[in-house]
């Protein structure tokens, strides 16, 4: 039987693809139908400006529209809002832009059948990358491993896999563009759930092109001293 047909066609766990989309009308098409050959496909368009959520409806993708733009957290928060009330058990969350292989969402699948883990996160190889976000990422990785007390292999891929009870964590998160992400790992350690890593094709794009940098690394760097303290404040408690 088919990874296909073992996930789009049971009900235990029900799965769904989660694609949050902003201003990606060029790139979505062959992202939702890599997706769709798995699972079926939600897509959150964030208050983009051309033809991403429409070109998602023709794709054959369930959209929610997020009308005005309000960054990636508060749209993967909104899609996990969603497969909570349509009672989906996980879900995997990928980029629109091309950098996530759909063609790797079995791996997630294999990984969550095989450990029930509550997060699996898409580890990429860093030495495929440009040297210069090479070095920013090692710097980020290791500062956040210091934080959290434990090695992270890649704490801003943005493929990975949410159990039930790991979307229903992160809905108390108050973070919201990437440090959403970032905070979904600590709040995984915190309440003691499963975390595992798959290894993922490095897909190198133009991921930072929403971001601005200087604001990038200040919020980075409030995100690594307050995991520390409440990583601290956890291993205190009685």
């Amino acid at each position: 039987m088919s990874m296909k047909t073992d996930y789009l066609n049971t009900t235990q766990p029900g799965i769904i693809a989660l694609v949050p989309a902003y201003n990606e009308a060029t790139r979505i098409q062959p992202v939702i139908a890599g997706a769709l050959a798995h699972l079926p496909v939600l897509v959150v368009d964030d208050g983009s400006r051309d033809d991403t959520a429409d070109i998602a409806e023709a794709s054959a993708a369930t959209v929610l529209r997020q009308i005005p733009n309000q960054g990636k957290g508060v749209a993967l928060r909104s899609g996990f809002q969603w497969a909570l009330s349509a009672g989906y058990d996980a879900l995997i969350a990928l980029d629109a832009d091309g950098q996530h292989d759909p063609a790797e969402i079995p791996k997630f699948l294999d990984c969550f059948k095989e450990t029930q883990a509550d997060l699996i996160i898409g580890a990429r190889d860093f030495s495929q990358i440009p040297l210069v976000r090479r070095v920013a990422n090692s710097l980020g990785r290791w500062s956040f491993s210091w934080a959290l007390g434990r090695q992270v292999l890649d704490n801003q891929s943005g493929y990975r896999l949410l159990s039930r009870r790991m979307m229903e964590a992160t809905l108390a998160s108050e973070e919201e563009g990437f440090e959403f992400e970032v905070d979904m790992i600590v709040l995984c350690v915190l309440h003691e759930y499963r975390l595992e890593w798959v290894p993922i094709r490095t897909i190198y794009a133009d991921e930072s092109s929403h971001i601005n940098p200087i604001e990038h690394i200040s919020n980075f760097t409030r995100v690594v001293f307050e995991t520390r303290r409440r990583v601290k404040a956890n291993i205190a408690k009685p």
